[in-house]
């Protein structure tokens, strides 16, 4: 079964089988969307549905390279999160498996496509199984926490391009 939505912000989102794909036309070149997704003084900024906050315990974004991070909830649960790296193709492509300290829940390949001066980003979201996707859909809220994440995601792009061209002065 295939499902699609599209929110008014741009983001898409599709659903067959046990796969997710998540689809966004970011206002921003490639290397700075690359950036974002990659550098731990900017993920904390972004990473995450609205109201949740990460730390950033490591992060080696290379081939087997590892990045852990805790997702604080805005309940005040913490969630544990492991990313084992498997592919960095700098800065067109990041595949990787996500999970927790034991499990892996989903594979990931994010493609940054080159557009000028902005970026087509899609994601696809690999489940063990379509159940496993669909209890992620419905427990947990993955296609709102992905359009959320990526309203985050263009927020912060937008704060790093004004940093860059508006540099405050030193005093």
């Amino acid at each position: 079964m295939m499902r699609m939505s599209q929110e008014a912000n741009q983001t898409v989102t599709s659903v067959n089988g046990s796969e997710l794909v998540i689809k966004r036309q970011l206002h921003a070149p490639r290397e700075l969307v690359f950036e974002a997704w990659t550098d731990s003084n900017h993920l904390p900024n972004w990473w995450g549905p609205e109201g949740f906050t990460i730390t950033v315990q490591e992060i080696d974004v290379r081939p087997g390279g590892v990045w852990r991070y805790v997702m604080h909830g805005p309940n005040g649960v913490d969630y544990d999160n492991k990313i084992n790296y498997i592919e960095v193709a700098e800065p067109e492509k990041l595949v990787y498996a996500h999970g927790d300290n034991e499990t892996e829940h989903f594979r990931v390949t994010v493609t940054f496509d080159d557009q000028g001066n902005q970026t087509e980003l899609t994601m696809h979201m690999l489940f063990t199984s379509t159940e496993e996707l669909e209890r992620a859909v419905k427990e947990f809220g993955a296609i709102e926490g992905a359009t959320s994440t990526m309203n985050r995601l263009e927020q912060q792009l937008v704060k790093i391009q004004d940093t860059a061209s508006n540099p405050k002065e030193e005093m």
